[in-house]
């Protein structure tokens, strides 16, 4: 690959790839596939009290903040922004992230560049390139496989082994529950952090660890828990944050790096809260108050199957392990995948039925699926075992088996998945319950606890369980009662302790906010009866930029767009 002639002079736009998505379209977008990871792959059969929110594409923020160009950043676009940008601005290069489901959309941003913009180089990155043969499929210049800040450095003349950037990111925006909006106040939500990419465990089905190298193999941004430190820092300062989302496959795997940042905090006493994935065997290598004192607040920890061959589960009693995680005040997003190799129509209800009993905070379900780029993918085309005419849009893991399973049917794997969602939240009701329950849970053991940083952000999270949370409960207590008369005695159970616990001011507002709330859920229950959908509003940043504003002449239809300027 030859440098760009204008090096870093060069124009670059960095897009994602142009809504709506909640809807079955010909690009590929599926009403099933929203971009919505709660609702999409956790919470979506909870109704009115799934948690809703949209995250940004980190990815091309990444690389925004690590070179020098001139460069914008559209995410979420609409067709129409797409092409008033291209129009307004004369880019040298366009660079396109998409996962592999959208490929029909990469396709025709790519025929909108040649149309619009003929002088730009296409750049096509994210796990879409990871879908074989993908040059014949889109016009494009380039493919990019793997981490795209090295690549865009060289491409551009820059140096690929510089230090590494953090963009200040909140990890997440337009969250809503129960029919409401959440306030979205300064500080509230956690920023994103990216420690690292890939994962050493490399599980056979796993894309992300595909991408970045397969088993045994990860790039790390930041080694050291020195400069984990100063990055979050910097976005407690700027953002005024107290959470910090640390997007790693394994965060608790890197021990050193994880307790020489904990030294850190100790020693600036920062009371953090700490939101990560890690495997089980990861964890058990840190004593509960390690994890504590750390700030762990909340882990996505996977539990594929208790009969599984997995080496991050191999000797791991994980209802143990769940159960008391949450007596500390830990939240859990478990994670089971339905249709392994040794499922059997015989077996399988018994294993999820496991996977439900361990009570996490969050349980997402996803199907076994050999997605293009993985271990499992090449292992089954050898065996013979893809299903021809599988759209790719429709190999997401929230639909039907792409694969020949040896034991369940096509038609019978989406039956099961539909079925694990559906008792995870009849046995163990709404997520947000759960969340209160674990918090509360937290508070009580650590609200007197001697070190003054953890009574600190046990304090912090348990602020909205007096009034927001209460409210909450009696809502749910209510809307339940008809439908699942166990768990919402289970609510009101929690929703009594929450009012014992926080006092008279904190049962008053349950019951001058939980009508209220009731009613926001009934409506919320009809609209989603009714077809009710959400998608990101389009936003745009810019770095470096020294011209006048583009799109002052958009199109009639174009939305207005979040503008970011930075230097």
């Amino acid at each position: 690959m030859s440098p760009h002639p204008k090096g870093t002079s060069a124009r670059i736009l960095l897009s994602s790839v142009f809504g709506p998505y909640a809807q079955d379209d010909e690009f590929g977008s599926r009403k099933i596939n929203p971009m919505e990871l709660y609702h999409n792959q956790v919470t979506r059969e909870q109704g009115p009290f799934s948690l809703r929110m949209f995250h940004r594409s980190w990815g091309i923020l990444m690389i925004q903040q690590n070179i020098s160009s001139p460069t914008t950043v559209l995410d979420f676009p609409t067709r129409e922004a797409f092409e008033a940008e291209l129009t307004a601005n004369p880019y040298d290069i366009v660079g396109i992230s998409s996962i592999i489901v959208n490929i029909g959309k990469v396709r025709e941003m790519c025929r909108t560049v040649r149309r619009l913009s003929p002088q730009s180089v296409i750049v096509i990155g994210g796990h879409v390139a990871a879908i074989p043969g993908v040059e014949m499929m889109v016009d494009a210049d380039y493919i990019v496989r793997g981490d795209g800040i090295s690549w865009m450095r060289r491409f551009l003349g820059e140096d690929p082994l510089a230090p590494i950037r953090h963009p200040e990111i909140v990890s997440g925006f337009g969250a809503r529950t129960l029919g409401l909006k959440l306030p979205q106040r300064k500080g509230a939500t956690a920023a994103t952090i990216i420690p690292s990419v890939g994962c050493p465990l490399g599980c056979n089905f796993c894309t992300t660890s595909a991408f970045f190298g397969g088993k045994g193999r990860y790039l790390n941004f930041y080694d050291t828990g020195d400069e984990l430190y100063s990055v979050m820092s910097r976005m407690e300062a700027n953002l005024g944050v107290k959470s910090f989302f640390m997007m790693d496959e394994n965060f608790l795997l890197h021990k050193r790096r994880a307790l020489q940042l904990l030294e850190r905090m100790k020693e600036h006493g920062k009371p953090w809260a700490l939101y990560v994935f890690s495997s089980a065997n990861a964890i058990n290598q840190y004593s509960i108050r390690e994890l504590v004192e750390l700030g762990v607040s909340w882990i996505w920890m996977g539990l594929e199957s208790p009969r599984s061959s997995y080496a991050k589960l191999k000797g791991q009693d994980t209802l143990s392990l769940a159960a008391e995680l949450r007596l500390h005040g830990i939240k859990l997003l478990g994670s089971t995948i339905v249709g392994l190799e040794h499922h059997t129509p015989e077996n399988i209800q018994d294993e999820l039925e496991h996977a439900v009993a361990h009570n996490t905070d969050f349980h997402q379900f996803m199907l076994y699926t050999p997605v293009p780029g993985t271990p499992l993918f090449h292992q089954m085309t050898e065996e013979g075992r893809m299903l021809p005419n599988v759209d790719l849009a429709d190999i997401h893991g929230q639909a039907q088996f792409n694969f020949q399973h040896g034991a369940i049917s096509r038609e019978d794997s989406k039956r099961w998945l539909d079925w694990a969602f559906r008792r995870d939240f009849e046995r163990n009701g709404p997520s947000i319950y759960r969340i209160c329950r674990t918090t509360l849970e937290g508070w009580k053991r650590y609200k007197h606890d001697p070190d003054a940083r953890v009574r600190a952000r046990f304090t912090w999270e348990a602020r909205a369980l007096a009034d927001g949370y209460a409210a909450a409960l009696w809502a749910m207590e209510k809307h339940l009662r008809r439908s699942n008369r166990a768990v919402s005695e289970k609510v009101r159970a929690l929703r009594k302790e929450v009012g014992r616990e926080f006092g008279l001011m904190s049962r008053l507002l349950a019951h001058a906010l939980g009508p209220v709330l009731l009613w926001s859920t009934r409506r919320e229950e009809k609209r989603l009866a009714a077809g009710q959908t959400y998608e990101p509003g389009t936003i745009i940043e810019r770095r470096n930029w020294t011209s006048s504003e583009p799109l002052e002449d958009r199109p009639t239809g174009v939305p207005t767009l979040t503008v970011t300027e930075q230097s």
